[in-house]
């Protein structure tokens, strides 16, 4: 991906065309910490990014200078000692247990500003650190719970970044997963799938629109989907979800153009297509 050029990217209009030209760009050409800084950048349109941006590129230098006093470039040990001593020893980054649910932990900006977020957000600050390294990492599609996978010569390990970059061991793993998924769930190899760019980031701002919808903010959920389809306008199910809500709010112009792309985009055994035609009969009715 092309640099963003921060100071040309203040201001709402400039920074949801930076959002949609991300939206056409293939999975691996996505920067991850750059576009949670766009998005964040939403709640505060005029602020000037280049202190986020600087603060990034000081993860990278110091644990460059970290991964070579260790020689880290040698094994996995080394590698998460020194991304872990850099990420939550030097700058104190931790998962924010007291405030869980508070908005600014799904806020790249506020999660920098106050050093404590969402396990998916502090996983893009250390994907953004391990791959400025040009060390191998992946976030995973853990249900509840994001999740990080490293490799270095044949080991792997699987890191919480919530939990100061923990290793998890399949016992953990299996705890965790019953703690937020029910007693009755086994690990599936699905758990342990590899997640792509676009996918943390809608996973990122998914906790916002859950919270969002949780506090009955209709409007500002809407706003969350909205963002959401700029990053992935491929992503039928957003469609969906946009018109419904759009629906909901009385916005039935705005609803039928979403649902109407959802039809274009879904598969024809999507569960949710003979609902989504008949809902949108109803609202065209409505408009008659």
């Amino acid at each position: 991906m092309e640099p963003v050029a921060w100071s040309s990217a203040s201001g709402r209009d400039n920074i949801e065309d930076a959002l949609r030209r991300v939206g056409g760009l293939p999975d691996d050409e996505i920067d991850l910490a750059e576009t949670a800084l766009l998005i964040a950048a939403l709640d505060e349109p005029k602020a000037s990014l280049d202190r986020y941006v600087h603060h990034l590129s000081l993860l990278t230098r110091d644990i460059a200078e970290e991964g070579a006093r260790l020689a880290a470039h040698d094994s996995l040990a080394g590698r998460l000692e020194a991304i872990n001593g850099i990420v939550f020893g030097r700058y104190g980054y931790q998962g924010d247990e007291e405030s869980y649910d508070d908005l600014d932990n799904a806020n790249l900006m506020r999660v920098i500003d106050r050093r404590c977020g969402l396990p998916v957000a502090l996983g893009i600050l250390y994907i953004h650190s391990a791959r400025a390294q040009g060390w191998p990492i992946e976030g995973l599609a853990f249900p509840g719970h994001f999740l990080l996978r490293m490799e270095c010569g044949g080991e792997r390990a699987i890191i919480d970044p919530f939990n100061k970059g923990a290793r998890r061991e399949p016992d953990a793993l299996r705890g965790l997963l019953k703690l937020v998924s029910g007693n009755d769930v086994e690990l599936r190899p699905d758990h342990y799938a590899p997640c792509g760019n676009r996918q943390i980031l809608l996973r990122l701002q998914n906790n916002r629109k859950i919270r969002l919808l949780q506090a009955e903010r209709g409007d500002a959920a809407l706003e969350t989907i909205e963002t959401m389809i700029m990053i992935a306008p491929a992503q039928a199910d957003l469609w969906r979800e946009a018109g419904l809500l759009n629906a909901e709010l009385s916005n039935l112009r705005a609803a039928i153009v979403s649902l109407e792309n959802f039809l274009q985009l879904a598969p024809g055994n999507h569960r949710e297509r003979p609902a989504a035609e008949q809902y949108l009969r109803q609202l065209r009715n409505k408009l008659n």
